[in-house]
């Protein structure tokens, strides 16, 4: 069994988003164990992390970006353009816009989604995940292109909600 950086970065994040405190994984090559510290009331971490408690990979620079607002978070933007709301990536992987090489992708700008409409796919471990609109409106802006690398948190998709 051969793990790369990706895909154990992609392990370490799924693992710290669960309840899971402890995970060995052991092939002929190699031993490897994860062990997350467990909070003063032994209780494990919440399921889902918040932007607060994920520690960034590596010191942000002096000129960094500010942080990315949470999903249905009313953007900072020109005048006209307040109303506009981020679909945000729920998890690191990498960013699908249709379900197959060959197949429509799922929305293209000017499109109208609903709530629950799958948007785009996010693979991630060699799952792929399924990523539904919280927000009905019009796309605006994809951010993100077909086969990109994507972050927990970042922006994807703008959607000018009606």
């Amino acid at each position: 069994m051969e793990l790369d950086f990706n895909e154990l970065r992609e392990l370490l994040t799924v693992v710290n988003q669960t309840d899971i405190a402890e995970l060995t994984i052991k092939s002929n090559d190699f031993e490897l164990t994860v062990r997350k510290e467990m909070r003063g009331d032994d209780r494990p971490p919440p399921a889902k992390p918040t932007p607060e408690s994920v520690a960034p990979a590596v010191a942000p620079a002096a000129n960094s970006l500010p942080p990315v607002p949470a999903v249905g978070t009313p953007l900072a933007a020109p005048p006209g353009a307040e109303r506009l709301v981020d679909i945000n990536s729920p998890m690191v992987g990498t960013f699908y816009r249709s379900p197959g090489p060959d197949e429509l992708p799922y929305v293209d700008v000017g499109d109208r989604i609903r709530v629950g409409q799958a948007v785009c796919i996010i693979e991630a471990m060699k799952l792929m995940n399924e990523l539904e609109a919280e927000v009905s409106g019009e796309i605006v802006e994809i951010l993100v292109q077909n086969g990109e690398p994507v972050e927990y948190g970042q922006p994807l998709m703008r959607v000018n909600p009606a």
